[in-house]
């Protein structure tokens, strides 16, 4: 089965195009409230064209970092829950986040049948650990083999890190390996340092070359940034912000203007590598805290990054 996202992500000539959300935190119980808060988002997103929307599955890394959160960690309802309820209400196809590595593989392919068949999932990212320390029931390569012996055939996304390729080098490769276990898209973390990522794309296109492949479309993340507490979270998060960017939002008479700057500038560095090597590209634009002005920023953050890849998409396509 081809899904529509899976169709749309094979043309090269166009842009596919997400708004990232988290489900509400499980403490709220109320049906009505929650239709409420789902038709809250989509009324935001009336005014914007998307192709689908990104549902995270939000765990507690505590483990990766010994800061402290700056944002306490809530428990979310179930991503598969949430994913129905915004699909039935947007009627758009929803990307639903996974976190593999909690759960055994017989508990993964449970998780598998009832996300087809209950609830009408189809596109997924699965997520590894946060950390290598502690207790990892299924590691992310074991929950790749389990999804390909299972018998629904999901459209398959993958997590890519401009910030570890920084660190060892390697996630041009990690992305091969993701594409040979079934990944035929890739979901980046949040860009704000995009020579990282324009690095990691240029040696992924490289990569696929000297294999004769052609690359998979990467879907690049991006988030407004408002104030010095979302500044940390991005940090803590493991969101590479130089020094230089970090002051220019912090020192800025409008810092949430001045990050939009920021990212507009960021993909059209990153457009400039990606396109000629035939990488297809996508966004996924996200609010990482729920203050009303950064969601609202996140909104005009979408329009001018949507309006600025389409353009060039349109000049490469008259070339």
């Amino acid at each position: 089965m081809t899904t529509e996202l899976a169709r749309k992500f094979k043309d090269s000539n166009r842009g596919v195009y997400f708004i990232g959300t988290t489900p509400p935190r499980n403490t709220i119980e109320d049906d009505t409230q929650l239709n409420e808060i789902g038709q809250k988002l989509l009324d935001r997103l009336g005014q914007i064209e998307v192709d689908g929307l990104i549902v995270y599955d939000i765990q507690d890394e505590s483990s990766r970092i010994s800061k402290p959160r700056p944002f306490p960690y809530m428990q979310t309802h179930d991503p598969l829950d949430w994913s129905k309820r915004l699909q039935t209400l947007a009627i758009k196809p929803v990307i639903t986040y996974k976190s593999v590595s909690s759960r055994s593989e017989a508990e993964f392919n449970q998780w598998l049948n009832t996300a087809w068949e209950d609830y009408g999932i189809r596109d997924i990212v699965l997520v590894g650990s946060p950390s290598s320390e502690g207790d990892i029931a299924l590691p992310l390569n074991k929950a790749y083999e389990a999804l390909q012996n299972n018998k629904h055939d999901f459209n398959l996304g993958g997590v890519t890190i401009a910030e570890r390729h920084a660190a060892k080098g390697d996630e041009h490769l990690r992305l091969v390996n993701k594409t040979l276990a079934g990944c035929d898209f890739f979901v980046s973390q949040a860009v704000y340092n995009p020579q990282a990522t324009a690095d990691m794309l240029s040696q992924y296109a490289r990569a696929c070359r000297e294999n004769g492949e052609t690359p998979k479309r990467v879907i690049l993340t991006f988030t407004p940034c408002g104030s010095e507490q979302t500044l940390s979270f991005m940090e803590w998060l493991g969101i590479s912000v130089p020094d230089a960017t970090k002051f220019r939002i912090l020192d800025s008479a409008n810092p949430l203007d001045e990050s939009i700057k920021i990212c507009r500038s960021a993909l059209e560095q990153i457009i400039e590598v990606a396109l000629p090597l035939g990488i297809p590209l996508g966004l996924n634009i996200e609010s990482l805290t729920n203050r009303k002005e950064e969601i609202d920023a996140s909104i005009n953050l979408y329009k001018l990054l949507k309006a600025t890849l389409d353009l060039k998409l349109a000049e490469q396509n008259l070339i």
